[in-house]
């Protein structure tokens, strides 16, 4: 497998939404919760001090359109009440009551906005790595995409289609169930389709939303955490079988790993009031098991040479500080300190998704990361499932 990729655009959310927002709006919400006295000391471990919106924080706090009254209405709110022995005048009370409640959002009022910025910021990325290689929209062959957390049929991949516009021959890929590995699975598949064809020019493009999981009404710890870590980015890349002037990454090899019996570790649950990403506390251990299987992977790859080969950058994207600091304690000995800046340098601005590997390596890329470095490419996502990737940079 050879394939060369060129410099990504990454469009960050252009509303800065700092945690002491965060934390005044959940307090606000949740003064009485287990965790209350704690969350400042909760908001200080992530590191994150803002992180970019596609939507204002007001968008995601803000009432729904309907009110407390009963999906079925008024009518039979007071036929209910009536036949409960409420008089008239309770009644009008009651009603009056209900109509001023608030209601949450509903899945189409979350939803419909950040699919709109979804495929407006994916349109500005893609046209931005289109630039970026010197091509243009007639000389994609192939688009892969992915965008988990809004779901839309058609996707994005048809959204940009027509938006950029391609050619009405180009093979669509859509990848929405990818979520955090659609940085580093994308670029495997991009990879071999690049093998198969030489010729072939792969446009990657990864939007998410991530705000959408913000659910102000949820009280649990874990939904504590999901608020103050996610940030919205879309990302895009050219992935060729030929080097390219504009070329910065070549990558070689592939591994892919999958961790049975974790599928209900980490994922996301659609209810009335719109998308809520779920997670389990030992889901931070599941990912260890894939970064020391990963290892694994790299000792038996290079086990003919094990003491001078090592990466000079790694970008990876293991979705936390824990599995961060785990990555550094387990690394092989004699491997260099500092291969992890980059992607916790991305981290203090929030997770990223499946879009966080190009905002990494985008980074190294600007930090002017020299010509014959090793990198692998990490990734790990729901399921839980990884995907690595081998290279040396240009």
């Amino acid at each position: 497998m050879t394939a060369y990729l060129c410099p990504p655009a990454v469009i960050h959310g252009k509303h800065a939404v700092r945690t002491s927002q965060i934390v005044d709006e959940v307090r606000g919400q949740h003064p009485n919760a287990a965790w209350a006295p704690r969350i400042d000391g909760i908001a200080a471990s992530t590191g994150i001090e803002t992180r970019g919106w596609m939507l204002p924080l007001e968008a995601a706090v803000a009432p729904g359109s309907g009110s407390g009254l009963p999906a079925a209405g008024i009518g039979p709110a007071r036929e209910a009440l009536a036949g409960d022995g409420f008089t008239e005048q309770d009644v009008d009370r009651v009603i009056a009551a209900l109509e001023a409640i608030p209601a949450p959002q509903t899945v189409q009022e979350r939803t419909a906005p950040a699919w709109s910025a979804v495929q407006s910021y994916g349109e500005r990325a893609a046209r931005g790595a289109l630039q970026i290689a010197g091509l243009d929209a007639a000389d994609v062959d192939c688009l892969i995409t992915s965008h988990s957390t809004t779901p839309a049929l058609p996707g994005l991949d048809v959204s940009l289609a027509n938006r950029l516009p391609l050619r009405r021959d180009v093979l669509l890929l859509p990848a929405t169930q990818w979520a955090c590995i659609a940085g580093t699975r994308s670029l495997a598949l991009a990879a071999d389709l690049v093998a198969a064809d030489p010729d072939r020019v792969v446009l990657v493009v990864i939007a998410e939303a991530l705000s959408t999981t913000y659910q102000p009404a949820d009280d649990t710890l874990e939904s504590l955490i999901v608020r103050l870590l996610f940030a919205d980015t879309a990302v895009a890349t050219v992935v060729t079988g030929r080097p390219r002037p504009e070329s910065t990454l070549r990558l070689d090899t592939a591994w892919h790993h999958t961790l049975p019996g974790t599928q209900d570790l980490h994922r996301l649950e659609t209810r009335e009031d719109g998308t809520h990403f779920v997670m389990d506390r030992r889901g931070p251990r599941a990912v260890q098991e894939t970064v020391t299987a990963m290892w694994e992977w790299l000792r038996l790859r290079y086990q003919d040479d094990p003491g001078s080969w090592h990466p000079d950058v790694l970008l990876a994207h293991p979705g936390g500080t824990r599995v961060l600091e785990y990555m550094e304690e387990t690394m092989p000995d004699g491997w260099p300190s500092g291969l992890l800046r980059y992607s916790r340098d991305s981290y203090t601005s929030g997770n990223r998704g499946g879009a966080a590997v190009f905002d990494i390596m985008r980074r190294a890329y600007d930090a002017g990361q020299k010509a014959g470095s090793r990198a692998v490419l990490y990734a790990a996502a729901p399921g839980l499932t990884a995907t690595a990737l081998e290279g040396e940079w240009l």
